[in-house]
């Protein structure tokens, strides 16, 4: 047992006559590192992507809400009253009547 982490150490068996195989080894443990590393950073950005993705949601949805209540409030009759008297304009005192057309056969 000593005798291989003395080996270890010193990096013996990377010369050795089995070396081949050991390379083979921490080449592909080298590889398999490489991928988990790419792996991981994917991920990162990833979840990076769908944080952004969701405040830029929340800020869309909020000015939604914001426009559609400037909107609710301008539909208002006493709004659009007050709008037509800037321009000279009042509501009507008469109320509107309806027409009946009668087609000839």
């Amino acid at each position: 047992m000593r005798k291989s982490v003395s080996n270890i150490l010193k990096g013996t068996f990377l010369v050795n006559d089995d070396a081949l195989k050991n390379w083979r080894m921490i080449l592909f443990v080298s590889f398999l590192a490489f991928v988990m590393i790419a792996s991981s950073h994917s991920a990162d950005n990833k979840v990076h992507k769908i944080a952004r993705l969701n405040n830029e949601a929340k800020e869309l949805r909020s000015a939604f809400v914001d426009g559609r209540k400037k909107l609710m409030e301008l539909k208002k009759e006493s709004v659009v009253e007050l709008k037509m008297k800037e321009k000279g304009l009042a509501i009507s005192e008469i109320p509107p009547t309806k027409l009946k057309v009668k087609t000839l056969k």
